[in-house]
């Protein structure tokens, strides 16, 4: 089936899906007390454990059932009283409508919608993304108890790196650190999954949703130069795997404890994700002891036989991603091919078993087949629980403490309250509440424009979009721009991307301002009697050197997708009612960069051929920003006010000297777990706000060799934390280090080594000397 023919089947399917659920109040369940025949099944026995549970069901079905719940849309089992299931939902910055298992029909019409996912990062807040993960969870549990659900199963985080900026779905990323993606992984499915933030509190019991960690694996490359996402072969290498596109996955399934799982399109090293053995059942399975369910991207079984030409013939695609260790199809091929598949040999009855295993055993913990679900645990979630006020405050809050100050000249902001008596907004940004929005987002409860919250701070507040979109090509009214910046005490231009430049299937080209967007705001900015300030929305990052460099441009203030509250927060700072904390979590790199492919995967630069490398951890060329940046209104001082060691001795236990005498490095693997923890030890920071505004501040500490060497980091990112300080306050954050994690490196055959030599712990322009040795 072709990608189209797969919409307008999902559309169909959305339809009826609508039609039958409008009518319906009741969420769908199997095993209703009230069913004399319920009583009689093992697999309805909520006493039993789940293995028995799900084996005794899976013994009950015929061939053709089995193959029927090999897809997304899986029918019911009106014999045994199991109702159809919907295996495809979104929710990946708030309960979305964009996959078939949602509607907003009813009761419940919208939901809470939170900042695009590289904004939300840009806090630097652990407990923050995990907060974000619990109401959408909360709202998507909401949902199905008012029967507007036929599912429970979210394909969301979008957890791999954004390692190229001209990426579309970069945006739906926590940015290009490993470490911080892994981070924020852990939080949001912790989150939603209904866990508690430090994690164990489900122990494999009831979920309050299900999240599935994407794209598995090395997958950022949608469209480009004629390579598209369904043919692209990442040549990727181990050492790259190891210690860039591999970790946050890796800490999704064994810290986050994610119940899913979606290999992507691409091919890894000649291997398409969905039909490796190696990367699904010996990784995920086998060496990081995952137990949830694994699904294709929709339509990525077909594309193995059908695009890639990987598989002969289609029964050999569905052996192939069955025996791999994947469970259900987004789509329709297995539901074709599955019944000739096994008739040749292609694939077994126990593979599919096994499939069937996963999926049912996920159904089970989200308490769909224990009864009726509105009275198991997470049933008390009902209309007033989605678009709260406590959850749409937390959206205006990760919008406040996501939005970054780039430059203040001459501390042009906060704009005073009393004395701006006129304002001119400015752009084809400033009045589109679709934007504020990203992609993957459902009906907002509220949106307010920029414009529209900033005209609450200054009555005289004047409009004017300069362009009639984004691509600023054509309806461009320069002059008249022009004329109302000259009118005015102040203006703000509300420019950047939306999703007609940036999204799924489409990557861009370049890094520039689309269209005239550079002219008008130099115009504007020579016109105005005062600096302006430039706002950017985007998700990836822009070459805007030019405002800068501008005089006439005053401050400069990234605001990603801060979805539905972002006109109300970016106000709030303009205006100083909010202090901003913000910083990038990727690099902005200068147009210059585009030469560099996208489908060259190396991370590391080479300077014999002139590669520059990717991500701030490994680029050596120039930057428009750096990673991390982000300005305040107040001014942050920081000094290591005690760190436990300044030498890590690796000597210190014999089985370990004799390991170091036969090779040139030590590898994390021999030194072992105890080993590993006693070598640990802790770096306290103190963080002085000596500011006149209080505000809450993201403190990154890093990590850099004395020179880099065999491919190792220019610096890399080894805990963040975030703290509230009034203006003159302190505090000591402290930080736990661990020597096998934070002081090693992923050397060529993929394994995680330390070596002998100077690190300096880096925070601020404050640097502490650490040394291993051998």
């Amino acid at each position: 089936m072709n990608l189209l023919s797969f919409f307008l089947l999902t559309v169909f399917i959305h339809i009826n899906v609508h039609f039958i659920s409008v009518s319906s109040t009741k969420p769908p369940f199997a095993c209703d007390s009230s069913d004399p025949s319920a009583k009689s099944y093992t697999f309805c026995k909520t006493i039993s454990p789940l293995s028995v549970r799900v084996k005794d069901l899976i013994s009950r079905l015929t061939l053709d059932e089995k193959i029927s719940q090999l897809v997304n849309t899986a029918p019911g089992i009106p014999r045994l009283g199991i109702p159809s299931y919907q295996w495809w939902s979104e929710s990946l910055h708030g309960v979305s409508g964009q996959g078939p298992g949602i509607h907003f029909q009813g009761p419940i019409y919208s939901a809470t919608s939170f900042p695009q996912v590289i904004l939300t990062a840009s806090s630097f807040d652990a407990h923050l993304w995990y907060r974000i993960g619990q109401a959408i969870g909360i709202e998507a549990r909401a949902v199905y108890n008012a029967g507007q659900a036929t599912g429970m199963t979210f394909w969301a985080p979008n957890i791999n790196i954004f390692r190229d900026p001209r990426w579309g779905r970069g945006q739906e990323t926590p940015g290009e650190d490993p470490m911080v993606t892994s981070k924020y992984s852990v939080s949001y499915v912790r989150g939603i999954q209904g866990d508690s933030f430090e994690g164990g509190k489900l122990r494999g019991g009831h979920l309050q949703a299900s999240a599935c960690c994407k794209h598995f694996t090395a997958y950022d490359l949608d469209s480009w130069n004629g390579t598209t996402r369904y043919v692209f072969n990442a040549q990727v290498t181990l050492q790259d795997l190891a210690d860039t596109y591999q970790p946050p996955f890796r800490s999704c399934i064994t810290e986050g404890k994610a119940s899913g799982i979606m290999c992507s399109y691409n091919r890894v090293n000649g291997v398409p994700s969905c039909a490796d053995y190696n990367l699904l059942s010996t990784t995920a399975r086998a060496k990081w002891s995952f137990k949830g369910y694994i699904t294709s991207d929709c339509d990525a079984v077909s594309i193995i036989h059908d695009a890639q030409g990987y598989a002969k013939i289609p029964e050999d695609a569905v052996g192939d991603v069955l025996k791999a260790g994947m469970d259900v199809n987004c789509g329709s091929y297995l539901q074709e091919h599955t019944k000739s598949a096994v008739q040749q040999k292609n694939v077994s009855e126990t593979d599919i078993n096994r499939a069937l295993s996963n999926l049912f055993t996920t159904r089970m913990r989200l308490g769909l087949l224990n009864g009726n679900p509105t009275q198991q645990p997470f049933g008390k979630f009902g209309p007033n629980d989605v678009c709260s006020k406590a959850h749409q405050g937390l959206a205006l809050e990760a919008a406040l403490d996501g939005i970054v100050l780039l430059t203040n000249k001459a501390k042009l902001l906060p704009l005073s309250k009393s004395k701006t008596k006129t304002i001119a907004v400015i752009g084809p940004n400033a009045n589109v509440a679709k934007t504020l929005q990203g992609n993957y987002f459902g009906p907002p409860c509220k949106t307010i424009t920029p414009f529209e919250a900033l005209k609450g701070y200054v009555r005289d507040t004047f409009y004017h979009p300069g362009c009639g979109s984004v691509a600023c090509n054509s309806s461009v009214s320069i002059d008249q721009a022009v004329k109302l910046a000259k009118s005015v005490d102040n203006v703000i231009m509300v420019m950047g991307l939306d999703q007609t430049e940036e999204q799924e299937e489409l990557d861009r080209i370049d890094l520039l301002l689309p269209g005239q967007q550079r002219a008008l705001i130099t115009s504007v900015a020579k016109a105005a009697k005062r600096p302006i300030v430039l706002v950017i929305l985007s998700g990836g990052p822009v070459d805007i050197a030019f405002a800068k460099r501008d005089r006439k441009i005053g401050s400069i203030i990234w605001a990603g997708y801060p979805g539905e509250a972002g006109g109300a927060a970016l106000a709030q700072i303009v205006f100083g009612d909010h202090n901003p904390g913000g910083r990038l979590p990727i690099t902005w790199y200068p147009q210059e960069f585009t030469k560099t492919p996208m489908t060259d995967m190396r991370m590391r630069a080479n300077p014999a051929t002139g590669y520059p490398g990717r991500t701030y951890i490994f680029y050596k060329g120039r930057k428009v920003f750096k990673f991390g940046h982000g300005l305040s209104y107040s001014k942050y001082r920081y000094k290591f006010a005690k760190v436990d060691q300044n030498q890590i001795s690796l000597t210190q236990f014999s089985n370990i000297q004799a390991l170091v005498n036969k090779v040139p490095y030590l590898s994390v693997s021999d030194v072992g777990t105890e080993y590993c923890e006693k070598l640990k030890f802790s770096a306290t920071v103190g963080v002085e706000n000596s500011g006149e505004m209080s505000g809450k501040h993201p403190v990154l500490l890093f990590i850099r060799q004395s020179e880099t060497r065999h491919g190792s980091p220019v610096k890399q990112l080894i805990g963040f934390q975030s703290v509230k300080l009034a203006a003159g306050e302190k505090a000591d954050l402290e930080f736990t280090l661990s020597p096998c994690e934070h002081l090693s490196r992923a050397n060529n055959d993929g394994l995680m080594v330390m070596e002998e030599g100077s690190h300096f712990l880096v925070v601020g322009d404050q640097e502490y000397p650490i040394s291993i040795l051998m």
